[in-house]
């Protein structure tokens, strides 16, 4: 990717008014249209920054994305550092969901003038069980989704988005599906190895910016002991927030109780 023009090659833009700033960056599978409920209440308050990361679907140049370049976390974090140097940002909010707020937590540790306070939504180190660690997900289950998704993405992608998204919610279930079928199996396969094979229990004690951790009641993805963990582990300031809904995607399923929990800890 051509570092001097990433807000074009990411889909970068600025909307809503205020002299805060704040960075919506979307998770595994997705693009900038997971924040369309929750953004006519932020754009009221903040100047919102949208972007697509390379791998999604929306992004039409996601042959930019290569496997074994973006076979972790830190590429990411770089890219995220060098949009918002692009869009001359000096300070701001970022608020990462999922595989986005470990992102974020690693390129505040690169650049931590830059993050205000890093908000960190069904955000996990690790997914994988170890003795001393539940990250919800044995090895042979991981393996088996792998072949999934090579095998059978269709299937897979509809099946997973139903895992995923609160199933009370069928709009916001049929949204995440689309954006799996747009991302597609040549990228879906490598980068859920890189994400759900992750472990970045190690960065979190290096991690200095506020956070504010967000969890729903029950998340096929994270487990309840994830949030406890990274609270007791950053070793900035941190807090946890339980939000009323089941799945991954609070900002779909609860999004004015997520509202209410960003009001509240950006104006506390």
């Amino acid at each position: 990717m051509v570092i001097l023009d990433l807000l074009r090659n990411m889909n970068g833009r600025i909307i809503g008014s205020g002299k805060e700033t704040i960075i919506l960056a979307h998770g595994y599978g997705g693009d900038q249209s997971i924040w369309d409920k929750i953004l006519p209440k932020l754009c009221e308050s903040y100047k919102i920054v949208l972007f697509d990361w390379c791998f999604s679907g929306a992004n039409l140049l996601k042959h930019h994305f290569d496997a074994e370049k973006y076979s972790s976390y830190e590429p990411f974090a770089d890219d995220l550092i060098a949009l918002v140097d692009e869009m001359k940002l000096e300070s701001f909010i970022f608020v990462g969901h999922s595989m986005s707020g470990i992102i974020g937590c690693i390129a505040s540790i690169k650049r931590p003038t830059l993050f205000k306070r890093l908000i960190l939504v069904s955000s996990s180190p690790r997914f994988i069980n170890v003795e001393d660690y539940e990250g919800g997900f044995d090895i042979a289950e991981m393996e088996e989704m792998f072949r999934n998704i090579e095998e059978k993405y269709d299937v897979w992608s509809t099946n997973f988005a139903s895992i995923a998204v609160d199933s009370s919610d069928p709009p916001s279930v049929d949204k995440f599906d689309k954006c799996l079928k747009r991302m597609g199996v040549e990228i879906a396969l490598p980068l859920a190895k890189s994400v759900f094979l992750s472990d970045y229990r190690h960065i979190l004690d290096k991690v200095i910016t506020p956070c504010t951790i967000i969890q729903t009641k029950v998340d096929f993805a994270v487990p309840n002991s994830v949030p406890t963990f990274m609270h007791n582990t950053i070793k900035g300031e941190s807090t946890v927030e339980i939000i009323n809904t089941n799945g991954h995607f609070p900002q779909l399923t609860a999004h004015q109780e997520f509202l209410n929990v960003i009001h509240r800890v950006l104006t506390s």
